[in-house]
């Protein structure tokens, strides 16, 4: 069985590929759709970008209860914009439609909107700094972005059993972003077997959810 996790990286998208849990493969595609023609026998694709946005003026359930997980991580959890500040010609513009918008959403608003025009029943959305608190049990002690921080979320990879190659031709983005891709790939095997959990933990039809 075939997983894919996928990270908006610069230029584009990573995505990294395990067949039964295990690295077989990582890959970079401009557009979005390009890694799903890449891995069409994927059986589940967990991405990190927000699936299903909010009304102007509400949060979403799935990124208040994913802030509370992550704890000190709670930064990187932004609140999802909604899609009339994402459609505006400029940020200034996005925060009169909506106040809240932070530049972390506007930022990705492309990778965001690419997303949002696909209907693909395998895409699941996931937050890599939750899907690495699950798997350690606890909140990560450190940034993806430092050294420590890199290198305990490579231990815990490796003891999920996905052991990532020293070299990898995709390897030109980021080594966060592969980080993040790889832990996608984690969830959406867990998806696959049902052994995942969800914020919210009870969603209601249509809502939005952040699975680890």
């Amino acid at each position: 069985m075939l997983t894919l996790g996928v990270d908006a990286a610069r230029g584009g998208w990573i995505a990294v590929a395990l067949e039964e849990g295990r690295f077989v493969d990582a890959a970079l595609a401009r557009r979005f759709p390009g890694v799903l023609e890449r891995f069409p026998d994927a059986a589940v694709v967990g991405v990190d970008i927000p699936i299903g946005l909010p009304e102007p003026g509400t949060r979403r359930r799935a990124d208040v209860e994913a802030r509370g997980v992550v704890g000190p991580r709670r930064s990187s959890v932004f609140f999802t914009p909604s899609q009339a500040a994402l459609e505006a010609l400029s940020y200034g513009e996005a925060r009169t439609i909506a106040p809240s918008t932070s530049a972390q959403g506007w930022a990705l608003r492309t990778a965001i909107l690419d997303v949002a025009r696909i209907e693909d029943p395998r895409l699941r959305e996931v937050h890599p700094e939750v899907s690495f608190a699950a798997l350690a049990g606890a909140t990560l002690a450190f940034g993806k972005r430092t050294w420590n921080g890199q290198r305990e979320r490579v231990r815990l990879l490796a003891g999920a059993g996905i052991d990532l190659p020293d070299r990898l031709d995709a390897g030109l983005v980021a080594a966060d972003d592969v980080l993040d891709a790889a832990v996608a790939a984690w969830t959406a095997t867990r998806i696959a077997v049902g052994e995942h959990v969800t914020l919210p933990g009870d969603p209601q039809p249509g809502e939005a959810v952040i699975y680890a």
